[in-house]
């Protein structure tokens, strides 16, 4: 059963560790082959990006970026299953990218598996376009599987989101 996402009660803020057992079961609730305490824990120690979405204080969906220089890298962006096809990732990815539109990160990196074309279809809705491939990046059921990369050119991105957030 899907929740019904309260638009005015959706906020985007900084994560914290006392967030990890909930990022930790929505990644594990997510993925066959989720990420460690210890990625999320060196994620936050490293000072990246780490940001949590809430709907009326529940965590609902996570995301993680890397920044170096004049680039950006999303890691790992995850939402609760029972609030897919609600919007939640595209207002997570809109809230990242008018976070570093205006600042020194001009590009935006991503992969995605050749599989999940939902995402696919999210990124290149949002601007991204695909610029290569990761022949086995992910690990898979059946040995490996190829990623699509994909990027995002910050300063010609509109912003679409029209939503109140807070971080």
């Amino acid at each position: 059963m899907s929740a019904v996402v309260n638009q005015e009660k959706f906020l985007v803020r900084n994560m914290d560790f006392d967030d990890l057992n909930r990022v930790i079961a929505i990644e594990k609730n997510s993925y066959q082959y989720p990420w460690s305490e210890k990625i999320f824990r060196d994620c936050l120690t490293s000072k990246y990006s780490c940001l949590v979405a809430e709907i009326e204080d529940y965590l609902v969906a996570y995301c993680i970026v890397s920044t170096a220089s004049a680039e950006g890298h999303i890691l790992n962006v995850c939402v609760c299953p029972s609030y897919r096809n609600q919007k939640v990732a595209q207002r997570l990815i809109e809230f990242i990218i008018r976070k570093f539109v205006g600042k020194s990160v001009e590009l935006l990196f991503l992969e995605v598996r050749v599989s999940n074309l939902a995402a696919q279809k999210l990124y290149q809705n949002l601007g991204f376009e695909k610029v290569g491939k990761r022949v086995n990046y992910y690990p898979a059921l059946w040995g490996r599987e190829d990623a699509l990369i994909f990027r995002l050119r910050l300063g010609q991105n509109k912003n679409r989101a029209s939503f109140d957030t807070i971080i």
